[in-house]
């Protein structure tokens, strides 16, 4: 049901910003945070903010096109069409930077931005696609509001890494979002793709049956899209996979078809160009906006944002404890792929793959790596050199236990080994963080015995 409180008209002398943004009410303080840069109160032209400073005259879209649809406005908050929707909203239910920021009208509003926050720490999917109920007009000003919030805490972090961070989770959540929402794909994507076009097909093959999972949604028949040269040219770089390479792609009269595969939906591979572009802009317009944060609205943020930096400096510290791994801590499953293809024993391809990751991931050097692979039947060391270079630049996450089972790579079996009996064990990298907690936990007793054992005999004088 919808709240009563904010459909209610308030009071014309609602509190004003006191510090750090403009004082001259909700519809000046609209205009500074959603980044309308205008002093009138007639809307001006939207226009696409464009991420690529340099050079100027990169392939983005001047003018997107029209979207006045309220639902997909919220959902997808960071479009420039959606800034004039929520400087209508923030004036229409008077949300000035007061309420933002300490409110009670806005409170699930901060509640959902720290979770889309935590998310883009943890969690490699990027932010959750549940959020509120957006068919409502509570839950679009949460939904919104949210984004402008978690927004503000980035910017008064002013931390480029979590920044990009945030901005890669947003991205991937806009991604998945856009492979499920066909009806506005082709709008998003003629907002950040300047020559983009879409090619029907037959209508039996584009019906598609109800209540399929994102990996099934992937793979559905659809509609054929294609792109420009140029924009392809220039987002490809960034994705990994030999299907975004230039010479494995279908180029005709300047155009790039992004044909449909069993395992991967032409417009799925749309939305993936699109993450691109939707990170670049929302970090860009962030970074851009973080120098306009003052002394006193970053000392409002002072908590939400030791929040986010407390859970990158554990995520930090994880991968630090990782790094220092004696070789004593490696899983068996590591050390048993290592004395394989050191006694000559032909290791199979994730098996391989999985102590590159592992490797990686460890920080090990990368020729010490290649070096495990030398006693390898089919051994090539530009082969392998090129391999094991290609899995550390692009950070490989090394597969868990159940995997390593199903492939064969497990060595362990029930009683062999206590850690890995253990019902949480479920990844490799789990077992090293427990034999180091564990080293930790033995050695100091064991310290403090050696120090009174050292301790010199008294004299007899």
């Amino acid at each position: 049901m919808r709240s009563k409180h904010l459909l209610r008209r308030p009071s014309q002398n609602a509190a004003e910003p006191r510090v750090g943004w403009p004082t001259s009410g909700v519809l000046a303080w609209a205009t500074q945070v959603i980044g309308w840069r205008t002093r009138s109160r007639k809307p001006p032209k939207v226009e696409l903010h464009n991420p690529w400073a340099f050079p100027r005259d990169m392939p983005v879209p001047t003018t997107p096109p029209l979207l006045t649809d309220e639902v997909t406005l919220a959902r997808y908050p960071f479009l420039p069409q959606a800034s004039d929707w929520i400087r209508t909203m923030a004036v229409r239910h008077s949300i000035d930077l007061n309420e933002l920021l300490e409110g009670t009208w806005m409170e699930q509003a901060r509640q959902r931005a720290r979770i889309r926050l935590i998310d883009s720490v943890q969690s490699k999917e990027g932010v959750q696609v549940v959020g509120g109920d957006i068919h409502t007009e509570e839950g679009r000003l949460i939904e919104a509001f949210s984004f402008y919030y978690a927004r503000l805490v980035m910017c008064a972090s002013e931390d480029e890494r979590l920044i990009a961070r945030w901005a890669q989770a947003e991205a991937a959540r806009a991604e998945q979002l856009l492979i499920q929402d066909t009806s506005n794909l082709p709008a998003v994507a003629r907002t950040y793709i300047t020559e983009v076009e879409q090619t029907s097909i037959a209508p039996s093959v584009r019906s598609t049956p109800s209540g399929m999972g994102m990996h099934q949604l992937r793979q559905r028949p659809s509609d054929e899209w294609r792109v420009g040269l140029a924009d392809f040219i220039e987002i490809c770089p960034k994705i990994t996979g030999h299907r975004w390479r230039l010479p494995n792609v279908d180029i005709e009269r300047g155009w790039v078809k992004l044909h449909g595969e069993r395992q991967y939906a032409s417009s799925a591979k749309l939305a993936r160009l699109l993450r691109e572009r939707i990170k670049a802009a929302i970090q860009a317009e962030t970074l851009e906006k973080m120098a306009e944060v003052t002394t006193d609205l970053a000392v409002r943020l002072a908590e939400p944002v030791g929040m986010v930096r407390n859970l990158m400096a554990n995520k930090t510290s994880e991968a630090i404890a990782l790094v220092g791994a004696e070789e004593s801590d490696w899983p068996p499953c590591m050390q048993k792929t290592i004395a394989d293809l050191a006694g000559g024993v032909n290791v199979n391809h994730f098996g391989r793959l999985f102590l590159a990751s592992m490797s990686a991931t460890l920080a090990l050097p990368q020729e010490s790596c290649v070096g495990f692979f030398r006693g390898a039947p089919d051994f090539s060391e530009s082969t392998t050199t090129y391999q094991v270079a290609h899995v550390y630049q692009h950070e490989y996450t090394p597969a868990g236990c159940g995997k390593l089972k199903v492939n064969h790579n497990c060595p362990v079996l029930p009683g062999d080994n206590r850690t890995c009996d253990q019902p949480w064990m479920d990844h490799p990298l789990k077992y090293i963080r427990a034999t180091q907690r564990w080293k930790r936990l033995t050695e100091r007793p064991s310290s403090n015995e050696s120090t009174e054992t050292e301790k010199p005999p008294k004299s007899d004088d």
